[in-house]
């Protein structure tokens, strides 16, 4: 096992990556990985230089939503625990879309569930063309609730209407087409497109940046357009969602390697 779910570096142009270590598990996050994602934005936040942050997962894959194991252990704890995880999430990925300096995620492999969340609230987004996508949480009886506005704004409503209800799985080629993406290069070119979209963005204004990253935001329905109250129901019914009998038979599911047997949970 990694000792650090997350690691992050700064260099001196004020550029920092960010990377999620946790390849043995196709970076899933857990309470680990959330923690370090608000630890290195908390650091990064203090420092007087940082200019853009770039997103990475190492290993094979980007990011492979949840760690499921860690989902089925969290599950039989109290309302209020499942709450503060779900609320820890959510945080997470908000803190990252309302970042105040340009955003750089560089996808390769798998970007499942949670990460298309992730990757939804970065500014800039590259895929590589071995990147493969789904929104994920349906197949285990769970919700997308958090990243439901990111994902909207990325892609629009229609788009997650069909690929948050389906769970399918879909390329780099078609997540450009609806919008998750930005641009597709070979998976050996995608350092050097990142280090392209750096540089145009070193090129510019700080202030003038952080000002028109907020003007867009404040227009954004994933942004700052949805107040705290809303927020905080999208938390609630993630966390209820994942207490549910029909969780608990989607996440029995993956452990077993089998299909879902929904018609056991029904009412």
């Amino acid at each position: 096992m990694t000792a650090n779910p997350v690691l992050w570096n700064l260099d001196a142009r004020g550029v920092a990556t960010v990377t999620l270590n946790r390849p043995e598990v196709n970076n899933a996050y857990d309470g680990g990985l959330i923690g370090g994602v608000l630890a290195a934005m908390d650091d990064l936040g203090k420092k007087q230089n940082l200019r853009v942050a770039v997103l990475k997962g190492n290993g094979k894959h980007f990011q492979a939503g949840a760690d499921l194991k860690w989902i089925n252990g969290v599950r039989p704890k109290s309302a209020d625990e499942n709450e503060a995880v779900s609320r820890a999430t959510f945080e997470a990925v908000q803190r990252l879309n309302t970042l105040p300096i340009p955003t750089v995620a560089l996808v390769q492999g798998g970007c499942f569930g949670g990460g298309t969340g992730v990757i939804s609230a970065c500014d800039v987004v590259i895929a590589a063309d071995n990147a493969l996508f789904s929104i994920t949480e349906v197949r285990w009886g769970l919700t997308a609730a958090i990243i439901i506005p990111q994902l909207c704004d990325a892609i629009g409503v229609r788009q997650v209407r069909r690929y948050a209800l389906t769970g399918e799985r879909f390329g780099a080629e078609e997540a450009r087409r609806i919008g998750l993406v930005h641009e597709v290069v070979p998976l050996a070119e995608l350092e050097m497109a990142g280090a392209k979209v750096v540089e145009q963005l070193l090129a510019n204004g700080p202030e003038a940046l952080a000002e028109t990253k907020r003007l867009a935001m404040e227009s954004s329905f994933g942004g700052m357009g949805v107040d705290d109250e809303a927020y905080a129901r999208l938390v609630k019914m993630h966390s209820a969602r994942r207490q549910t009998a029909e969780a608990s038979e989607g996440l029995a599911s993956f452990a077993e390697k089998r299909a879902a047997r929904w018609g056991a949970t029904a009412k």
